[in-house]
């Protein structure tokens, strides 16, 4: 199997100009580079906000860094100095038919703002994330506060918000951006136009929890949403831990998968029982629901008494979906990453040899895969030489008088 094809990098030839720092436009950048685009990502020298961001190889390198700029194009230039500022329009607005995209989240800046670099390229591509819809500061963690989930996560005795690990708005918002440069990409293609689009952090945190219902509720039932722990709103899931410590989480959400669950813990007899004595039908999601806790009751003493391996072993001969919990480590080296074909092995300068994801998105079996980051300003040279036509002296003399830095 080929690593990639045409049909697996779509945007192949098209050029892509980011001024990021922390997660959502990096992510966009590096899902459209894995879509085929030439990103070039144009830092300030000595490195933008997430530079040096946790975790850290033990040369201080950032892995988080590298994980987000993945099969990238790296500038580096003193974007303070006018000079500066008008190199970087100048790699929007001149770098072809297949250029003129810029992707941003370094919002309030006149000098690549939609205005100035529209007027130097009427077909302009331009994307810019802010943390609110006002325009305003936010990131996700703050979003999140001011959204609701924080108060819906955790177990139901905490005593106060409980923010999750994943940046979740982050995520959905770079990978909104890529879609919706995808979208203009093809909207240029067919009339010539360029594209202005604006993406707030805030919306996307907004639009989820409306798509799913959790601010409807309360509009329309006047209800608010408890706090479950691991169990599973409107469904029945819940977390057991077996004789050797291990935790499983188990989810039904069929009455196949209910009837599965307690064959295998052989509550069968008992299930019914209570369902008569409850008057409920565990086939009906809602009384799975409502009932969960005594459900749970059912089927503690199976997972208690067995060790994880012949839990793991009973539950695969069933329906029922299940997986254990595993810490970051265990999945680490486990043959999901080990023997996945999203994941190749990649040298990433500083910071050594290991499994690196490309795309996620296989078509006809082919797939982009994972390409190294690139160190701060390894491609400055070969960038400007390139794209802008400049000699090797002209950006010698750039180098000397620190508008642009090398690697």
């Amino acid at each position: 199997m080929s690593a990639t094809s045409a049909a697996a990098t779509p945007l192949e030839g098209f050029r892509v100009v980011e001024l990021s720092s922390f997660v959502a436009v990096p992510l966009a950048g590096m899902t459209l580079s894995q879509l085929g685009c030439e990103v070039i990502r144009v830092d300030p020298i000595g490195g933008a906000a997430d530079y040096q961001r946790w975790p850290v190889a033990d040369s201080g390198a950032s892995i988080y860094w590298a994980g987000l700029n993945k099969g990238k194009r790296s500038v580096a230039v003193d974007l303070r100095s006018p000079e500066g500022q008008r190199l970087v329009q100048r790699l929007v607005t001149e770098s072809g038919p297949h250029g003129g995209i810029l992707i941003t989240n370094v919002v309030g800046r006149d000098w690549h703002s939609y205005e100035a670099l529209v007027s130097m390229r009427p077909d302009l591509i331009h994307l810019e994330v802010s943390g609110r819809g006002d325009g305003g500061t936010g990131v996700d963690y703050t979003v999140n506060a001011g959204v609701g989930f924080p108060m819906v996560t955790g177990h139901p005795s905490a005593p106060g918000p409980v923010n999750h690990v994943l940046p979740a708005w982050d995520v959905t918002c770079g990978l909104y951006a890529a879609l919706a440069i995808t979208a203009a990409v093809r909207h240029r293609e067919a009339t010539g136009q360029g594209s202005r689009i604006r993406l707030p952090l805030e919306d996307v945190a907004l639009a989820t929890a409306s798509n799913l219902g959790f601010l409807t509720e309360p509009m329309v039932n006047g209800t608010q949403r408890e706090r479950l722990g691991n169990a599973i709103y409107g469904q029945y899931g819940q977390d057991f831990t077996s004789q050797d410590g291990v935790t499983f989480m188990i989810v039904a959400l069929t009455g196949r998968h209910i009837r599965d669950l307690a064959k295998v813990t052989g509550t069968t007899e008992a299930v019914a029982a209570l369902a008569e004595a409850l008057h409920a039908d565990f086939a009906d999601e809602s009384d799975r629901y409502r009932h969960r806790d005594a459900l749970t009751a059912l089927f503690t003493n199976w997972f208690a008494n067995r060790r994880a391996d012949q839990i793991s072993a009973d539950l695969s001969t069933t329906s029922v979906l299940w997986e254990r919990y595993r810490t970051f480590a265990q999945a680490a080296i486990d043959p999901r990453v080990t023997d996945n074909p999203l994941f190749t092995s990649v040298r990433q300068p500083r910071i050594g040899d290991y499994l690196a994801a490309g795309s996620p998105v296989s078509v006809d079996g082919a797939r982009a895969a994972a390409i190294a980051a690139p160190t701060l300003g390894d491609d400055t040279l070969d960038v400007l030489t390139e794209r802008l036509a400049m000699s090797p002296h002209d950006v010698h003399r750039l180098r000397e008088s620190g508008i642009v830095a090398t690697a």
